[in-house]
């Protein structure tokens, strides 16, 4: 199944890929569903399971399914009307979406928290549902969120467990594994980036590559420069004070000054990614990169080479953005982007990952090296845990965006130290870490019911 990099980077929002944009996606989903049968539906009911129950308050997972019930989507998500809508589904109990009657649903008896077993087929689970006018369910469907804003109803999860909808893309380079990547650059003589352009190119014109690139980095850049600019306290019960701002003030009035320590580096590049997450957490427009909870790396790696390496340019934005989805697309493929799923280790872990791996590229590495440098990355955050406070993607979230960017960088240039040989391949490094999900205990995995979510007195 073909990954595209305008798969692994979405426009959304805050604050997170699979607790708010992927809810949000499944509702617009169940209204077509709807719109194409030939049921006469007279209101709605959703139900929450398993992360998306326990952790779905403070991931907003009650606002996101309700806005998608109404037509919302997140790539054109507009916050006042969205609050406007969310204000007179509470007054009247009804929703309005497009192209269907006005729908009876009433958020507080017709969206569930169910605190059981999860679903059997993923961590994140939803079921939608359409009522008569008795209130019998005459239409329902269950849908997954796997990460990252990912949709897969119960049918087209079973399809990927039977490997149906993983038979290979008709594009030049099917890469599957990083052995199968490294194989196919060797013979082609092409980048990862190259090779990622070129299957891209089966679906999409140069132009439309070009420009879809071009848009993501913009959304990334501007969302960072709104964190950096923005102070206060984030939303959500914790106080947790936005510090972004006032880190970037302070390194730029230390700036020139030739007093401040080399390893002061590491200060821009978290204030970098934690402007980023402080503005997801505060539900603001970001790129899931892989996912929204691990938002910030990709971005803060882009800007630290930008703005502090000599000889960056802004034109290999794209190549940087390609050669990054091309690791995060194996990831996924191989073992999970989801910390419902195997922990933050599949967020942050694969974030690192994948920014070590561009920032490898557009530094010159070869291919053996890009793959070196993600596997680095993806090796020093295995076991991390997913452990939110109260259910909100802030602590540790925020600042575990900036230490897996410090991570991705200093992996790049290991990697770059060497000639691309090393001991433990990418892929090995890639199922271990889906094993290690695997075995982990569902408390460490986004639901807020173990770790630091259990040992601060926030909680």
């Amino acid at each position: 199944m073909f990954l595209s990099v305008f798969d692994m980077f979405k426009v959304g929002i805050g604050p997170s890929s699979s607790h708010t944009m992927g809810p949000m996606v499944a509702g617009a989903r169940f209204l077509e569903t709807l719109k194409a049968s030939p049921f006469h539906p007279v209101g709605l009911r959703a139900s929450l399971h398993g992360s998306l129950a326990f952790t779905g308050k403070g991931h907003a997972t009650d606002r996101a399914t309700i806005l998608g019930l109404a037509g919302f989507a997140p790539d054109s998500y507009d916050a006042e009307k969205a609050e406007a809508t969310l204000k007179s589904i509470a007054e009247t109990g009804m929703v309005t979406p497009p192209g269907l009657p006005a729908l009876r649903f009433n958020p507080e008896s017709d969206l569930v928290f169910d605190f059981g077993p999860s679903l059997p087929g993923h961590a994140n689970g939803m079921i939608l549902m359409a009522t008569d006018a008795q209130g019998d369910v005459i239409l329902q469907e269950t849908y997954y969120s796997i990460g990252g804003g990912f949709v897969l109803t119960e049918a087209e999860h079973a399809a990927v467990d039977d490997k149906v909808l993983s038979e290979r893309s008709p594009v030049p380079y099917p890469f599957r594994s990083a052995v199968e990547m490294l194989e196919m650059a060797a013979a082609s003589g092409l980048t990862i980036a190259q090779m990622k352009r070129a299957n891209e190119k089966v679906f999409r014109s140069e132009a439309e590559i070009a420009s879809g690139l071009s848009r993501i980095w913009t959304v990334m850049n501007d969302c960072m420069d709104r964190g950096l600019a923005t102070d206060g306290i984030l939303p959500g019960g914790l106080k947790v004070r936005r510090r972004a701002k006032s880190i970037h003030e302070a390194l730029l009035a230390e700036r020139g000054r030739n007093l401040t320590a080399p390893h002061v580096i590491n200060d821009w590049m978290s204030a970098y990614a934690m402007a980023v997450n402080e503005e997801n957490a505060a539900g603001g427009q970001v790129v899931t990169a892989p996912t929204n909870g691990a938002a910030g790396v990709v971005p803060a790696v882009i800007r630290y080479w930008l703005d502090h390496v000599p000889g960056a340019s802004a034109s290999q934005v794209g190549e940087f953005l390609l050669t990054a989805a091309a690791i995060g697309g194996l990831i996924k493929h191989n073992a999970s982007i989801s910390g419902a799923e195997c922990g933050c280790q599949a967020e942050v872990g694969s974030a690192a990952a994948m920014a070590a791996a561009g920032l490898c590229a557009v530094m010159g590495g070869t291919p053996e090296q890009v793959e070196n440098a993600a596997e680095i990355a993806l090796e020093h955050h295995l076991g991390m845990t997913c452990d939110p406070v109260k259910g909100l993607v802030q602590v540790p979230c925020i600042e575990r965006n900036g230490l897996g960017a410090i991570k991705a960088v200093s992996a790049a240039s290991l990697s770059l130290r060497g000639d691309g040989q090393h001991f433990v391949p990418l892929d090995a490094a890639i199922e271990t870490m889906r094993q290690t999900g695997q075995d982990m205990h569902e408390r460490y995995k986004e639901t807020s019911l173990g770790g630091l979510a259990v040992n601060i007195p926030n909680c």
